[in-house]
């Protein structure tokens, strides 16, 4: 007989989890596309910390909003994936561009039991992550970086330096805006 796993959530926090589901489908997702401050207001009253020029698109999907903050001028694209297991944190002036998914929360492979392990992300200011690219858990991309189209970031990313690929590598520094 297989031993029952504890769920990692607390009541809660499920109870919480499956409010902004259908809070997500249904009046975020069906929103007017150009309205940025709705969708801010519902993302605040779910507990994120978000600026008041960030624009967030309504088909972008975000798991666990209260772990989720945005700077001013920053901006997330269509069906971007923000996966907010643990904190994700994103500067001012940041793109995510579409179908860019930022991870936080990833399996000890180590464990028999594959426990959750919920991680951090942080997008530091001048920085774009580009068309489908993906950020793993504990990964920090510095100050203006470029995480080019589809390119996989499973490590810290230098500041002011382009990186393309999977695994994601450096190939010239970016000019300092």
């Amino acid at each position: 007989m297989t031993q029952r796993k504890e769920s990692p959530f607390r009541t809660s926090e499920k109870i919480r989890r499956v409010a902004w589901g259908i809070v997500q489908s249904t009046l975020f997702g069906m929103s007017f596309h150009n309205w940025y401050g709705f969708r801010r207001l519902l993302l605040r009253a779910f507990g994120a910390s978000i600026a008041a020029t960030a624009r967030i698109r309504r088909s972008v999907r975000i798991e666990i909003p209260w772990n989720f903050s945005i700077g001013s001028d920053s901006s997330v694209g269509d069906r971007a994936i923000l996966y907010c297991l643990g904190p994700v944190s994103i500067g001012e002036r940041v793109t995510i561009s579409q179908g860019a998914h930022l991870c936080a929360g990833t399996h000890d492979y180590r464990d028999p039991s594959m426990a959750l392990r919920r991680s951090t992300i942080v997008i530091d200011d001048d920085a774009w992550i580009a068309a489908d690219a993906f950020v793993g858990p504990d990964v920090v991309v510095g100050a203006g970086v470029i995480l080019g189209a589809r390119a996989v970031a499973l490590r810290n990313l230098d500041a002011w330096t382009i990186y393309i690929g999977n695994p994601a590598v450096a190939v010239k520094p970016r000019p300092r805006l």
